[in-house]
């Protein structure tokens, strides 16, 4: 799907760097006469949006990390001294926290259409993988980032999850051991989830670049689920065509980025991390940020230590093998009528785990919590495989011309099915 480079130096200095070092044909080529799809929407827009919003999280991160001193008895006062003495540091502090969650909203919203529209299905299998690795990165980036304003729910969030560790057999002490530098959450854990925090935002990069690099050798997936056939008329040059609706969609997202960060800096955050942090003093309800809030109602719902820890992980890891689960040919759900209904279902019960995280675990809520939980799995390996198999779809477009001719048509026919 690569496009063919019809970049032609044009000065003498880049015609003398194209026989050294061809980066300029490399930009050309994957960046301005790259083949795109000619009907894709705006939800192709994310992947732009996690390449800014990862760009942003690195340059506040760094800048950060000049004012921040990772010590137990400095780290809280470190923070205040970044608010009220660093020039903008109130800015570079609110803009990293916020552009955390807004990084996650981001790519909740690029996995969520990915699935929808089957863009984990063959040929793209390895896509999807780096997809779901680079997730797991940036949960254990936010988690480490987390710690390190050592307020109380920095402190006890970090005493609670290494403590998981401790349910893996015969190398779970020693885990949890390196991990915090000791036996307890101290200075030493402090240091080692900076230095991590720090590391792992290069290593994501890294996986990004794979990432990208794989979608340009099997080419984007489209609504339709439709492969390019002609790349004369299904077809469009990445530039200037998708480079502008990607910068409306960063524009638009940046709106609500900005709102965040300058006016309700502290929604999305808990009280009591203004509390510095203290071993002696538990609070009433630990509670994670927001985007890990389905995996901890998760972990809390099975009240068995090491099967919590078990099934937190099969939750994502479940994801990944979404390639290998669903048996349908077809890959769009504009086109699986029962499968568009049962994603919705699954989007509420991710919703739903979501609130549950953020409530105690008991009577109803607990109860719920494992309902919830039953389906999301049930949805993986059970409805899935099935509606896969049996389920009867609408007719699929023979091409994507033909499917942006016909859209209205289609439109019509998918809405009187569903």
């Amino acid at each position: 799907m690569s496009g063919h480079s019809t970049y032609t130096p044009k000065s003498g200095f880049a015609r003398w760097l194209e026989r050294r070092l061809p980066i300029l044909s490399f930009i050309h080529e994957s960046f301005v006469a790259y083949p795109v799809p000619k009907n894709l929407n705006y939800l192709w827009t994310f992947g732009a949006i996690l390449s800014f919003m990862l760009i942003a999280q690195i340059a506040t991160g760094i800048v950060l990390a000049m004012h921040y001193t990772p010590e137990t008895t400095l780290a809280f006062n470190s923070i205040e001294h970044i608010m009220r003495d660093v020039n903008w540091g109130w800015v570079l502090r609110y803009a990293h926290a916020n552009g955390a969650s807004m990084f996650f909203l981001a790519v909740y919203i690029h996995i969520f259409r990915g699935i929808y529209y089957g863009s984990y299905k063959e040929p793209r299998e390895v896509l999807w993988i780096l997809g779901i690795i680079v997730f797991l990165l940036m949960m254990a980036t936010g988690f480490l980032g987390y710690v390190l304003p050592w307020g109380q729910m920095s402190f006890w969030a970090a005493t609670v999850i290494t403590n998981l560790f401790t349910a893996i057999p015969y190398v779970g002490n020693s885990i949890t051991t390196w991990l915090l530098g000791g036996y307890s959450v101290d200075n030493a854990t402090l240091n080692r989830f900076y230095a991590l925090h720090y590391l792992l935002p290069f290593v994501i990069v890294a996986v990004v670049g794979l990432h990208v690099w794989a979608l340009h050798v099997v080419g984007q997936n489209n609504p339709t689920g439709v492969e390019i056939k002609d790349i004369e008329t299904e077809s469009l040059p990445f530039t200037p065509y998708a480079t502008l609706k990607d910068s409306v969609g960063i524009v638009v997202f940046l709106v609500l980025y900005a709102w965040l960060t300058f006016f309700v800096p502290n929604y999305l955050g808990h009280p009591d991390n203004y509390i510095e942090a203290n071993p002696l003093v538990t609070p009433p309800h630990i509670v994670p940020e927001w985007y890990f809030l389905p995996f901890y109602a998760i972990l809390r719902a099975i009240p068995n230590k090491l099967l919590g820890v078990v099934a937190l992980f099969a939750s994502i890891l479940i994801v990944a093998a979404l390639p290998w689960l669903d048996t349908s040919r077809v890959r769009s759900a504009v086109y699986r009528p029962l499968y568009k209904k049962l994603f919705w279902v699954f989007v509420a019960v991710s919703v739903g785990l979501g609130y549950l995280g953020a409530q105690p675990a008991e009577g109803v809520y607990l109860i719920a919590a494992r309902v919830l939980m039953a389906y999301y799995f049930i949805h993986f390996l059970v409805l899935t495989p099935l509606v896969g198999k049996f389920e009867k779809t609408l007719p699929e477009p023979k091409s994507i011309a033909e499917a942006v001719s016909a859209a209205p048509e289609t439109e019509r026919k998918a809405t009187a099915h569903a």
